[in-house]
């Protein structure tokens, strides 16, 4: 039994490399990316937002003029490094070998306004020519006008980029000045180097910690922006659960009856055909078997800590008690019903309840001390419903409710299974539900109100 191995070719991809060898290529593949990718591309500044707490405040004309006061600033330093270049000579601006230094250190910060990248090269162009330009002069390998033009740009392009292309911008200024000091700088007296890279360093230092804090400012909108949605959207959910849990009852009730009704009707019916056995046979099964797929549905929907409700869904009629404990708690409200009370389908009476529950218990939170005004409307192709409540008198005037979650001998009140809710929300999710309409707001003198309409269709009798 022979045995045969195969030998594997050297792998030569990136994968086999050392991480020091990626890590310095990685870095590599930033720097061109960053400093020699179509440096002299077309960038301009844009305006400055006037989004902030100060600049909000400011008049429509001074908020348009301060949009562009990145760029006045820029031109004022242009200026004064134009002045500086042309008073440092060898001959302070006496010739025009001093107006020309002066407008070559003016070049490079007028360049960040419209191409950083292109401005910081050109900045390191300019800082030999202006010391040649002035050989008298005993500063090398940055002139003063020149000093302060480069400083500039390094900032301003710093500003305007990320902080990965300014540790680049620092890492070419240190090598441009070592190797002018090596090679260059023998016949001055002075170098001014260690200076320009110490200073640059800290006014760098100062725009990457800036970028960092701007950086994580807009991931904690963007994060709150998110949860936010988040909150809304499983708000949403829970009011939709919640109003599913309610009408299970209700639905349940309609099935068991058609159930109960077609076990019995052909019991009804002397020597009733055997297809009309079948039929009502057929209509109790379906019956049972949408109940049990009731159930099973209110398991999905269920919350872990859900408990079923003891009494009945509430309706119209339960309202008087709900204004009697909404009174104990505080509120003063009053009930008004316009039009012929009739029944209406539990659906819609169980709907109109909770709206007026919700609206009330917004009241007590948001204006204690406040009236409110039940208005019940039984009107010809629905029921209208509203609830307003005052303005919230002055804090000195209000006298301290109890709390509404607890007893009037000073107890805690159990929780109630079927609460409130979460507020407009749910209203507009029970009216959506029935097709109706709602319009809630405040009103002129201050208070809120609540309006719905949910339609009831009319029952002819010739279809009963």
């Amino acid at each position: 039994m022979t045995e045969t191995t195969h030998q594997q070719p050297p792998r030569t991809g990136d994968g086999d490399r050392s991480p020091e060898y990626r890590l310095a290529q990685n870095a590599l593949q930033g720097l061109r990316q960053d400093l020699f990718h179509d440096p002299f591309a077309y960038r301009p500044m844009g305006p400055r937002p006037t989004t902030g707490p100060l600049l909000r405040r400011l008049p429509t004309r001074m908020r348009a003029a301060a949009e562009r006061l990145p760029h006045a600033i820029v031109g004022a330093i242009a200026l004064l490094t134009l002045l500086i270049g042309a008073v440092s000579g060898s001959e302070p601006g006496g010739d025009a070998r001093a107006l020309l230094t002066g407008l070559l250190c003016a070049l490079p910060v007028v360049a960040t306004l419209t191409r950083p990248v292109g401005a910081f090269w050109l900045s390191i162009a300019v800082s030999p020519v202006t010391a040649l330009l002035n050989g008298g002069g005993s500063d090398w390998p940055w002139m003063p006008g020149a000093f302060v033009s480069h400083l500039t740009v390094l900032v301003v392009v710093a500003l305007r980029t990320r902080p990965r292309t300014a540790v680049w911008m620092w890492v070419v200024t240190a090598v441009y000045a070592i190797l002018s000091d090596l090679f260059i700088g023998g016949s001055y007296y002075y170098t001014n180097g260690g200076p320009m890279l110490i200073t640059s360093a800290f006014a760098l230092l100062v725009v990457c910690l800036w970028h960092v804090r701007l950086t994580a400012r807009e991931e904690v909108t963007a994060q709150q922006t998110v949860t936010a949605q988040e909150r809304s959207r499983r708000t949403l959910l829970e009011e939709r659960t919640t109003i599913a849990r309610e009408l299970h009852d209700v639905v349940a009730h309609h099935m068991s009856v058609v159930a109960i009704q077609a076990e019995a009707a052909p019991y009804r019916v002397e020597n009733p055909p055997a297809e009309l056995e079948r039929a009502f046979a057929t209509i109790r099964e379906n019956a049972v078997a949408a109940l049990t797929e009731l159930r099973r549905i209110l398991g999905v929907v269920r919350a872990e800590d859900y408990e079923a409700p003891d009494a009945p869904q509430p309706t119209l009629a339960d309202l008087d008690a709900l204004l009697v404990n909404v009174r104990d708690a505080g509120l003063t409200v009053e009930k008004a019903v316009t039009g012929a009370v009739r029944e209406l389908p539990q659906g819609v009476e169980l709907s109109a309840y909770r709206i007026v529950q919700e609206a009330l218990s917004n009241s007590l939170r948001h204006a204690p001390g406040a009236s409110a005004r039940v208005e019940i409307g039984y009107v010809l192709g629905g029921l209208g419903v509203r609830v307003v409540n005052g303005p919230r008198p002055e804090p000195s005037l209000v006298k301290p409710a109890r709390h509404p979650a607890t007893a009037p001998d000073g107890g805690l009140r159990p929780p109630s299974p079927t609460g409130a809710g979460h507020g407009i929300t749910g209203m507009r999710e029970r009216v959506a539900m029935l097709n109706g309409e709602m319009t809630a707001g405040p009103t002129e003198d201050g208070g809120y109100e609540v309006a719905v309409f949910l339609p009831v269709t009319a029952v002819n009798e010739g279809d009963a």
